[in-house]
């Protein structure tokens, strides 16, 4: 029985990711434009659009823009929905250990029961929990906002690249 369990662990697969240039160039270029964008804009009109989970979101957008969890629906309700689960539990039980990793775990579980899987809007229960961002106006800014800029700057630039087609579906 653990010969088996630990036989899985091999993994002797291939790696079935093919990078080309003219994507690496376009997913530069994409998350550049993006993540700059979102700081000019929280310095000029003095309110929050960034936080760390944008630059995994710009990953995955211009990235991997084919994959489920790259499409606009998953960007902007995994954003939206994990902060709002993590605003919740903050307010209803704190921020010990026990209440942070339940957080986190109904926060995957709500996004995999929706099918709205975005891996780094898994940390912004984390934000709130650990980073101090208790208030609900985090929700607005930068979540909402923040998600919604990566999409639209997805869709602009992703469709500049002929061979790109994003969004899969909404």
């Amino acid at each position: 029985m653990w010969m088996n369990y630990f036989s899985k662990m091999k993994g002797n697969g291939q790696n079935p990711f093919t990078v080309y240039m003219k994507d690496i160039i376009v997913t530069f270029i994409g998350t550049f434009i993006t993540i700059a964008g979102l700081i000019y804009l929280t310095q000029h009109l003095h309110s929050q659009w960034i936080m760390a989970s944008f630059g995994g979101s710009c990953a995955l957008a211009f990235g991997l823009w084919q994959a489920p969890v790259s499409q606009p629906r998953s960007i902007i309700v995994g954003h939206v929905l994990s902060t709002t689960i993590g605003l919740s539990m903050y307010h209803l039980a704190g921020n010990h250990a026990v209440v942070v990793g339940l957080t986190i775990a109904l926060a995957v579980a709500a996004m995999m029961l929706t099918r709205t899987m975005h891996p780094p809007a898994a940390a912004n229960p984390l934000v709130i929990m650990l980073e101090g961002s208790h208030n609900w106006g985090f929700l607005l800014f930068p979540v909402l906002t923040g998600a919604v800029f990566v999409v639209i700057m997805a869709l602009l630039i992703n469709n500049l690249r002929q061979t790109r087609k994003y969004p899969t579906y909404w």
